[in-house]
């Protein structure tokens, strides 16, 4: 079974099997296998502590964070951010996601969204930004795919591809059921 749920301790050990596929791609730099495997409770910790504005500095936007889950395995995450700031207007979005690279081409990231979108809507967002870079066709496709209107392309400095930027209308999701055969 498919489902969107809050970071738990309950699903260490596939996230880092996760986190050791993200990082032989180059991405995730930013965590240690090390230390969150010696510590994963205040990793999670700290991910919930994301969601409350009185403690995040004043240029940081509160945000949930969730994992996508598959039969207690940890497939993906998706952060929504619960406003725009000038950074996340123009190339982060409201939405990000990703799935771990043994998981991808099989329709997760369909569903991901989808379960984000919901999810949005629950938390009172009725239309969300999702960005992706221009060469990221899988991201592209997912995007369109779960209602993503295209707005523009924008170039980020330091960066080798454009940002497109897609508007998505939260109230048109029906529920937070699957809504595509995973394989």
């Amino acid at each position: 079974m498919v489902f969107l749920t809050e970071p738990s301790a309950q699903y260490k050990e596939s996230f880092l099997q996760g986190l050791r596929e993200f990082k032989r791609e180059g991405a995730m730099q930013q965590y240690s296998v090390t230390r969150l495997s010696a510590d994963f409770d205040t990793f999670v910790y700290r991910l919930s502590l994301e969601r409350n504005s009185h403690i995040l500095p004043p240029n940081i936007v509160p945000q949930m964070n969730f994992w996508l889950i598959d039969d207690d395995t940890y497939i993906g995450s998706l952060r929504i951010s619960l406003a725009l700031n000038d950074f996340l207007r123009r190339v982060g979005g409201h939405i990000g996601y990703q799935i771990r690279p043994s998981r991808r081409c099989r329709g997760y990231g369909r569903e991901l969204l989808h379960l984000g979108l919901f999810k949005a809507r629950e938390l009172g967002l009725e239309r969300v930004l999702v960005t992706c870079d221009e060469d990221n066709i899988g991201s592209k496709k997912v995007i369109e795919y779960n209602g993503g209107q295209f707005e523009d392309a924008v170039s980020v400095e330091g960066s080798h591809a454009r940002k497109l930027r897609y508007w998505i209308d939260c109230t048109t999701q029906k529920d937070g059921e699957t809504i595509c055969p995973l394989t």
